[in-house]
């Protein structure tokens, strides 16, 4: 298939995700055709909708002010090597990429809070394999859409570029960068919400009162709820959705300085285009598959629907390559990013559902600090195999395609995000079909199968944090060596050939990118605990103020409990937002290029493994304490569950703020460089200047 003819069919790639949108649209139209239920079941469905498009809102505003400070930026700065000034068409971009992801997560946030209610219904109707088939046909309109609006977007940026290779890449970054940033901001903002509601209900309701989690007496349950889909759809697709951007802008960027000769370039830069959009085909396939296997083990029905979706995609990728190529490297490397992202899943699964979650309930019977230490060992040792599985990975996809090999590996972990971002959805739309099962008192045997969904979606959500941070190391890896061939490419003149780590400027930039992620971290940390404790003094006014809300006679304030962790989740998620794109400019003008190297090697490295603890920590503190509330080592209400109480409530913010923000950040600070590469490789460091050097 000669080059002419490739080209060709880029022109229906646009389509080919314009058509995958339109799915995903029929797929929110079957699932609303599913009944609500009772009256009482659709009213706390009302309000976790109201509550959940609120913060999206308000969130979105204020991401929109920052956005119209980028592009500003962009549009002023950003020139081509040939002095062009392409920095408004830079900026154009990068507004686009950041409406895709807010769009994604809009409609992906309106499916999922529709979705839960009538989850919970068709289990109280049907029982576990329709409720599971409901909220995966939920999950998969956010899944959909994430992969459809990439496909879209670097498809349309592709063609309206590719008349001019050199300027091509620089133009499509943008778009990245505008994914990562609005990534950042949703997946910080949403998981400040999400664990800050949950950890301030929990601690009075369940660990206080002595109530039921979700119990409807509890004025933070709806906005815990709310939380599940602000923090784990939108926040996680976003995540998912600049992982899979971040993942083919790389291999553009370095596709197009492999080559001097523009058909090379164009082949080496529409190649991932193409993968993407054979991955898309691919996880429509999947998606639908759960028809056939809704029958099966829940589990192994949402394993399957992946492992089908894998298979069509190495087919295709297979026939792709040795068309386009002439040769099947790339495919290899393909295929290695891929198997490394299925491993990295099997490895997150075991930590997170295996038998590591019974080691850390059985420590629970010697008390909450045995609780700790336990889950803190487990995250520990969860690190090892994921970073062993890379390294094979990132040697592997190098031998079969060097460094545009290891970028392809990244776009083999995510081609099928469509599939991927279905199941993680499926967890907290399952999730909060079991909270609307608790309000709405429908029985201990409807939440049994809820209950089940819910361990299954934990399981499924560190998988799919598991892809996110292992793509996150190999985009990371691939834009950082992008970053310096654009260095070379723009200014040969400072000798850039590498990071010498015996230069005291790079040895500088490394401790000081290593030290990003821990501030990340604790910035939000930090930010959970201080909304949290607002949230839980309202709760203990309402249980001390409000007369007979315990005995079920007086409603609860719910919109006080949404308006408080609301304005502290979009207040506190500025700092860390502004940080990972103000810091690797911030090091770029100090010292210079080669430290912003370093910087970024050291952010990557402990970002890396931090995330993989964090998540995989929390998820198993969480696990354990389900298996102990399905009746083992006592049940609920014993010393065993309170102790395992305290360890989920810890490991809250670890899985879903501060562990899922680290791949985000290492990607965004790396888009970032490359972004910004024109100005840096021109700019005499301020410190030389000062120094006189």
């Amino acid at each position: 298939m000669n080059t002419l003819t490739m080209e060709n069919l880029m022109v229906y790639v646009p389509w080919l995700g314009i058509l995958a949108m339109v799915f995903a649209v029929v797929n929110f139209i079957i699932v609303k055709k599913y009944p609500v239920g009772s009256e009482k079941m659709n009213t706390v469905a009302e309000k976790i909708h109201s509550g959940a498009m609120v913060f999206l809102r308000k969130e979105y505003s204020i991401i929109a002010i920052f956005m119209a400070i980028v592009f500003v930026t962009l549009g002023l700065v950003i020139k081509s090597p040939t002095g062009e000034a392409v920095g408004w068409w830079t900026g154009l971009a990068y507004v686009c990429g950041g409406l895709c992801s807010m769009g994604a997560g809009l409609f992906g946030m309106e499916a999922a809070t529709r979705s839960s209610v009538r989850s919970c219904n068709a289990a109280k109707e049907s029982g576990t394999p329709q409720a599971l088939m409901v909220a995966f046909l939920g999950g998969s309109v956010m899944g959909i859409s994430v992969a459809a609006l990439g496909v879209i977007g670097l498809g349309v940026a592709y063609l309206l570029n590719k008349d001019n290779p050199t300027v091509a890449p620089i133009i499509i970054n943008g778009f990245a960068m505008g994914a990562s940033s609005i990534a950042l901001f949703a997946r910080v903002g949403g998981g400040i919400y999400t664990k800050s509601a949950d950890v301030g209900s929990d601690l009075v309701g369940k660990i206080e009162a002595g109530i039921p989690e979700d119990d409807p007496r509890n004025p933070g349950v709806i906005a815990d709820n709310v939380g599940d889909c602000v923090g784990d759809t939108a926040g996680m697709g976003a995540d998912l959705f600049e992982s899979y951007v971040g993942s083919v802008v790389a291999a553009i960027a370095i596709g197009a300085t492999m080559s001097t000769v523009a058909v090379e370039q164009l082949k080496l830069m529409s190649y991932p285009i193409f993968l993407i959009a054979i991955g898309l085909v691919a996880s429509l396939i999947g998606i639908y598959s759960i028809h056939i296997l809704k029958k099966i083990d829940p589990q192994s029905a949402l394993r399957y629907c992946t492992f089908i979706s894998g298979g069509f995609f190495l087919i295709g990728a297979a026939f792709l390559t040795q068309n386009m190529m002439g040769k099947l490297d790339f495919f290899w490397a393909t295929l290695a990013g891929m198997v490394c992202g299925i491993l990295i899943g099997v490895e997150s699964e075991y930590f997170t559902s295996g038998p590591p979650v019974k080691e850390v309930a059985r420590a629970s019977q010697s008390g909450a600090a045995t609780t700790m230490i336990s889950g803190l060992a487990v995250g520990f040792k969860s690190t090892i195999l994921p970073v062993v599985t890379l390294c094979i990975a990132i040697f592997l996809s190098f031998k079969f395609g060097h460094l545009y090999g290891i970028a392809l590996a990244g776009i083999g972990m995510l081609a099928t995000v469509g599939v991927v971002m279905a199941t993680d959805s499926y967890g907290p739309i399952a999730d909060n079909a079991g909270g609307i099962a608790e309000m709405s008192g429908l029985g201990p045997e409807i939440r049994k199968i809820t209950d089940k969904l819910d361990a299954l979606g934990n399981t499924t959500a560190a998988i799919g944090k598991g892809f996110a941070i292992g793509s996150a190391a190999l985009t990371a890896l691939a834009l950082f060596s992008a970053f310096q061939q654009t260095i070379k490419a723009l200014a040969p003149e400072l000798g850039f050939s590498g990071i010498d780590i015996t230069k005291p400027e790079v040895t500088i930039g490394l401790f000081l990118g290593g030290v990003m992620p821990f501030a990340i971290a604790a910035l939000t940390m930090e930010a959970v605990g201080r909304a949290a404790n607002v949230l839980v003094m309202e709760i203990r006014r309402q249980f001390k103020e409000i007369v007979g809300i315990m005995e079920g006679k007086a409603e609860p304030e719910v919109e006080k409990c949404i308006a408080i962790v609301t304005e502290g989740s979009l207040k506190e998620m500025i700092i860390p937002g502004s940080l990972a794109v103000i810091c690797p400019i911030a090091m770029g003008l100090l010292f210079g290029p080669e430290a912003l190297g370093g910087f970024l090697a050291g952010a990557t490295t402990t970002g890396l493994l931090l995330g993989v603890f964090m998540a995989n920590s929390g998820a198993t503190w969480d696990n354990a304490k389900k298996w102990i509330e399905e009746g083992n080592l006592g049940g609920k209400g014993t010393e065993t569950h309170k102790a395992a109480i305290v360890g989920d409530t810890v490991g809250d913010p670890f899985k879903d703020t501060s562990g899922p923000s680290m791949n985000i950040l290492i990607k965004l600070m790396s888009i970032v460089s490359l972004v910004f590469a024109p100005v840096l490789a021109k700019f005499t460091p301020l410190l030389l200047r000062f120094f006189g050097k």
